[in-house]
């Protein structure tokens, strides 16, 4: 039988810290998607929005469309069709399907975003998982455009 004061001291410093996590007091703030007391879905792109984004090392692009996505890379620049689920999380959504027989998985989430390559500024962040490899990028949408040169 194992007392609770045998406990090791990272499990004990652990459970202190999750249970914290769960006191909201009565700060008097509102919820808002993001915000650990929030049951709010993500609603800040629209589904009728086309959302473009793009990504470096290597590169890559594309755009989705409610439940098409097209995924563009150098070897491929007119895009392989993707058929996607949409899920809005808390702070951000994510588009899920099937390239070539693997898991494609595309998560975007609000934020100040820099392709690295050029003076743009794009108002989301793109985490890609796909053929087994997790890229980063960025993302835009005509309601929600880049910032900076209109070139690439």
């Amino acid at each position: 039988m194992i007392s609770a004061f045998r406990l090791p001291r990272p499990a004990i410093l652990l459970a202190l810290a999750v249970s914290a996590c769960g006191s909201g007091g009565g700060s008097g703030k509102a919820n808002f998607p993001g915000d650990s007391r929030s049951t709010e879905p993500f609603s800040g792109i629209a589904l009728d929005e086309t959302l473009h984004f793009t990504g470096t090392e290597p590169f890559w692009g594309g755009e989705v469309r409610r439940d098409s996505l097209i995924y563009t890379t150098p070897e491929n620049p007119a895009g392989a069709t993707v058929p996607v689920s949409r899920f809005a999380g808390r702070n951000g959504i994510s588009f899920g399907g099937t390239l070539e027989g693997q898991d494609f998985t595309m998560a975007i989430s609000p934020g100040r975003c820099s392709d690295g390559m050029s003076d743009r500024t794009y108002p989301f962040h793109v985490t890609l998982r796909v053929k087994g490899e997790t890229r980063s990028g960025c993302a835009w949408s005509d309601r929600h455009p880049f910032t900076g040169s209109s070139k690439p």
